[in-house]
């Protein structure tokens, strides 16, 4: 404990610009780590392509859904799916395991502040996400037709990248109350469901009325939504409810982690 305190109470003296180093190191090592492991990197950038690909490029290219092109349709529904995945899987399944191995445990006992630990982690999610958005990009404007203008491009991934926060968040309170064995199948359990719930694997037009209705309780819609509307799609709904809700879930899942952060504290300092 004597040892913890003297740790922390050196970090009050350091830089700023040695505690940003600190910051973008922990960010560089998180995303290389996660670019090494196949089982991630693969899987989150060619699970949204490959549904892409099927459903935009072969089954329904040419196709439109109202005035919108199904292909920059899906560009914007695919790239939430995702988003979410390397958000979800980058955070949960990464903290989970760690805190399994006690790696967590080093890390806290370190003088690096605790959070750059989580800020390498969104950082992770969000490059990930970035290289996502990016292949379905060139995808769709080399494959598939379609055309936006560069400031609806711009606007369609600062969207994307912003609104995967929330789902970094719900990683980290998944990946609190989860151990290493259990984690991905949890994520699996709420994040495919979800996906298809929300109208990213089939628009919402085409789900069951029942279904419908009930696409409104859950955070993907809403992100899917205020990518549609940067290309005219989508249900045409207030952007500022959209960015409201999207903020309260983040709020409540950055409490359950706080939560599950104090338990871990308790168990390694009480």
């Amino acid at each position: 404990m004597a040892t913890t305190m003297a740790l922390k109470a050196e970090t009050r003296g350091r830089p700023t610009s040695a505690t940003l180093t600190i910051y973008l190191k922990e960010a560089k090592y998180e995303f290389l780590k996660n670019l090494r492991l196949r089982v991630y990197s693969l899987s989150v950038v060619m699970f949204p392509v490959m549904f892409y690909i099927l459903f935009g490029l072969v089954l329904n290219r040419g196709e439109k859904l109202d005035d919108t092109q199904f292909t920059t349709y899906l560009i914007a529904t695919y790239g939430t799916f995702g988003v979410m995945g390397a958000s979800l899987f980058g955070t949960a399944a990464g903290l989970a395991a760690e805190r399994g191995l006690g790696w967590l445990q080093v890390k806290r006992a370190s003088p690096m502040p605790t959070s750059a630990y989580f800020f390498g982690k969104v950082m992770m999610s969000m490059i990930f996400s970035i290289v996502v958005i990016f292949a379905l990009l060139i995808l769709g404007i080399s494959l598939g037709g379609v055309r936006l203008p560069l400031s609806v491009g711009l606007q369609l991934i600062s969207t994307l990248i912003v609104g995967s926060i929330p789902f970094c968040a719900m990683g980290l309170a998944i990946g609190y109350f989860c151990g290493p064995s259990s984690a991905p199948a949890t994520i699996n359990l709420i994040y495919l469901p979800m996906s298809f719930l929300s109208g990213l694997w089939v628009p919402l037009m085409f789900l069951p009325k029942i279904l419908r209705q009930f696409a409104h309780v859950f955070p993907p819609y809403h992100l899917a939504q205020l990518a549609l509307s940067t290309v005219g799609a989508g249900q045409h709904e207030s952007n500022l409810g959209h960015w409201g809700y999207l903020l309260g879930f983040t709020l409540i899942c950055l409490g359950v982690a706080r939560l599950g952060f104090q338990r871990d504290e308790g168990k390694m300092y009480g």
